[in-house]
């Protein structure tokens, strides 16, 4: 959906109701799961596969949802629909999965059960990870961010003040004969109010249509093939420091309070009141009743409150140190026969899971934009499924943990409280320091977690340059209009009226000037993959050189390091003359590598026209001091060869000294980056040529490049499209063919590495796709 700084209340609150659904399965499936032991007898071995099983499913099906929902292309947006289609089959299949009755055999109940929670899982699956995506894009403000989480928390929470009723009213015989039918019965009650809320989400949150978004195929082979792929966002994910910190202190807080949570039924009953269970009453239930309630009405506002104060992790350091003092008094309150002592704890030791949540989803969400600089992509999807299941791997551990702690201290509950002080207190002990442990070291692995509201905002900020660069020329939209002057004159003969003509019409025509040979093609070298600063092979260099040879004379490459040099011998190799780059940044020790080997590839009679950096100035790498110095030790190392530097065509018009050096001028002409509309950018790249060749002294001027790409965002009124990049290639290489005007068509393949500079827009200029297939 749309990334806007507020979000109206009403879609908050639509998606809170959803996250009470996903935490309200989660929550009454633990108090549920009791049933299958003390009324149906499930063994131990069956209850382990039970509690083990869905997160080993999880492990494939999460992060296979979150590749399919970040990648799906339709009218209702990514997500909706999935969120739509999980909680409807999760309340179908939660309802089914609980009627299970004791007069059939444990295997029969135990396989029934199996199969309906694989459903269940599986409709789990569909919903979540889809759902807390959606909460990741809701906005791209730091603190709304804070916002969202916290409404989702705070209605999400009721789910685990409403699920510790259903112990009394489970095991009350004036409710329910017998637990068994119980489950039964509240499954239905149960199921269709949480399927109701699931859905809220996928009916009220608004989002755009993704149907002309640049996503992964998602055909079947292409998900089973995917796994690659989503290992591989895994790894991205993972190198993101930040994004581990998240994950592992999530891990020790959720995994340590979970571990001794399931132990609070004993702790109460044999710490408080002497292992009788009847009198321990309420005061069970209440724990965790009172607990939630305190976390929704105490800590969440607090949090969401401190965060905006002091930032996110600071406030995530404070809440975790309160929860340490409330556990600390935890061990002090449980005095026997005194039970409400224990509530004086609660509020203190619920800082600690309550802040949780809401911080660290916040926080997810500000690393997913790290992600998107780095990679281009919004992968909230991915990012939720690896966190998520971080917290289900927890939940896993956490059960087989608690098992551990009561074997540790020897407890046992058939032995009297009064034979076994030793191995009660020992539970207590347990109960309150573990969790301590746990929140120490997540408060270790967070102690330098860097993103803070400043930096968070300048990853934004960078983003939203990408999508509209506003410190590039490009975007300098009246820039023609201060240069041109009326004494000028441009030839409209070439131009071609489009606007009779059908799709197929274009297609034949883009065709035929494609096969009447371009003067020249900038060469893209990368491989799906691949990014700048990987090594190339020579390989790779033959097969694209051999797709672009039969259509140009000239290639032109940027640069001659990390086997880029291996371009004009493969050029030359097929008869085509080159146009050879040294690439020129602020890095001088890399400049010295490409100058000497575009000198050494130039005496190897390699090299038509040597190129001495591409937009240095426009970037700012470089003063024209600097600059112009390299170009003259070029100059004078190949004296017998044109030596020129590329740039945005006005950065001639503007700087003398630039045209004085050169031996010819080579001008970067883009109407697209000045926003032109494609029915004027045929004159509009006349004109740019025009105002660079009234100040080129007689010197020969070269478009080095130009073009318009088929998918992304508009400049302006310069739509990318498939038409528009049709209609742009045939008007500008039919006036250079007619008219012998040089020029460079930028670029011979489409290169997803660019996505890291300029956005979807980036990625989308090439004549052949990603894969070396002709777009048109």
């Amino acid at each position: 959906m749309s990334h806007s700084a507020k979000v109206p209340l009403g879609q908050k609150i639509a998606f809170g109701i959803g996250m009470f659904a996903n935490q309200m399965f989660p929550a009454i499936l633990g108090i549920f799961m009791v049933v299958l032991v003390e009324d149906l007898k499930f063994t131990g071995l069956m209850w382990g596969m039970i509690y083990l099983f869905p997160r080993l499913f999880d492990a494939i099906t999460d992060p296979l949802m979150g590749f399919i929902s970040d990648n799906t292309k339709s009218k209702w947006g990514r997500r909706r629909q999935y969120v739509l289609m999980g909680g409807l089959l999760m309340g179908f299949a939660y309802v089914f999965m609980w009627q299970l009755f004791k007069e059939n055999t444990v295997e029969y109940n135990f396989m029934y059960f199996f199969f309906w929670s694989v459903i269940f899982y599986f409709g789990l699956t569909l919903f979540s990870v889809p759902y807390v995506a959606m909460g990741y894009e809701m906005s791209d403000d730091f603190h709304e961010r804070t916002n969202i989480m916290a409404i989702a928390q705070w209605i999400g929470q009721w789910a685990w003040v409403i699920a510790p009723l259903f112990w009394i009213i489970m095991y009350d015989p004036e409710w329910f004969p017998s637990a068994d039918v119980a489950a039964r019965e509240l499954a239905i009650w149960v199921a269709i109010p949480c399927a109701i809320c699931a859905i809220v989400p996928a009916l009220f949150i608004k989002s755009e249509s993704t149907l002309d978004k640049d996503y992964e195929p998602l055909s079947i082979s292409n998900i089973g093939g995917s796994l690659q792929s989503i290992l591989r966002s895994f790894v991205e994910a993972f190198k993101i420091k930040e994004f581990r910190k998240l994950c592992l202190s999530t891990f020790f807080i959720y995994n340590a309070f979970m571990a001794v949570s399931s132990l609070t039924f004993f702790v109460i009953v044999y710490k408080l009141f002497n292992g009788d269970a009847g009198d321990a009453g309420i005061w069970v239930s209440l724990f965790g009743c009172l607990g939630a309630l305190g976390t929704t009405f105490i800590v969440i506002p607090i949090v969401a409150w401190l965060s905006k104060k002091m930032g996110k992790k600071k406030a995530f350091m404070l809440s975790q140190t309160i929860s340490i003092f409330g556990y600390i008094m935890l061990y002090f309150l449980f005095v026997p026969g005194k039970p409400w002592m224990y509530i004086i704890a609660l509020p203190f030791f619920s800082f600690g899971i309550g802040s949780l949540f809401t911080i660290m989803m916040s926080m997810t969400a500000d690393v997913i934009d790290i992600d998107e600089l780095n990679t281009g992509k919004r992968r909230e999807g991915i990012f939720g499924a690896i966190y998520w299941w971080m917290v289900k791997v927890g939940f896993a551990i956490a059960g087989a943990l608690s098992g551990v702690i009561i074997w540790i201290v020897g407890f046992e509950s058939e032995v009297p409280t009064t034979a076994q002080q030793g191995p009660v207190d020992g539970l207590h002990a347990f109960f309150c320091f573990f969790p301590i442990l746990g929140t120490l070291a997540a408060m270790y692995v967070m102690r330098d977690y860097s993103i803070s509201e400043e930096r968070a905002n300048e990853i934004r900020a960078q983003l939203d340059r990408r999508k509209k660069p506003l410190g590039s020329s490009y975007y300098q939209t009246d820039k023609l209009a201060s240069l041109w002057q009326s004494d000028l004159d441009i030839d409209s003969s070439t131009n071609i009226d489009f606007s009779n003509k059908s799709k197929e019409d274009v297609k034949m025509l883009f065709n035929e000037v494609l096969n009447k040979q371009l003067y020249g093609i900038c060469f893209s070298p990368y491989l799906e993959g691949q990014n700048i600063g990987d090594q190339l092979s020579e390989q790779q260099i033959q097969q694209r050189m051999d797709i672009v040879a039969p259509y140009t004379e000239w290639i032109r490459s940027f640069s001659c390091t990390e086997g880029n040099e291996l371009i004009p011998k493969v050029a030359k190799s097929r008869r085509l003359k080159t146009m050879v780059g040294a690439w020129i940044s602020d890095d001088r020790v890399q400049n010295e590598e490409e100058i000497k080997n575009l000198i050494a590839l130039a005496n190897d009679g390699l090299v038509d026209i040597a190129v001495v950096g591409n937009e240095v100035l426009l970037r700012n790498d470089l003063t024209e001091e600097e600059l112009i110095n390299y170009i003259n030790r070029v100059k004078e190392a190949l004296p017998n060869i044109p030596v020129g530097y590329v740039d945005a065509y006005y950065q001639f018009v503007e700087r003398p000294k630039l045209v004085e050096v050169n031996d010819l001028i080579l001008a970067n002409c883009y109407p697209f980056w000045e926003g032109s509309h494609i029915d004027e950018s045929s004159d509009y790249l006349k004109k740019m040529y025009a105002v660079t060749q009234a100040v080129a002294e007689g010197k020969p001027v070269i478009i080095s490049e130009t073009g318009w790409p088929n998918k992304g965002d508009n400049t302006d009124s310069a739509n990318p499209s498939e038409m528009n990049a049709m209609k742009y290639f045939i008007s500008a290489m039919n006036w250079s063919q007619r008219r012998n005007i040089p020029i460079f068509y930028f670029s011979s393949f489409d290169e997803s590495w660019k996505v890291h500079q300029e956005g979807d827009v980036g990625a989308r200029w090439g004549i052949w796709d990603k894969n070396e297939k002709l777009k048109y």
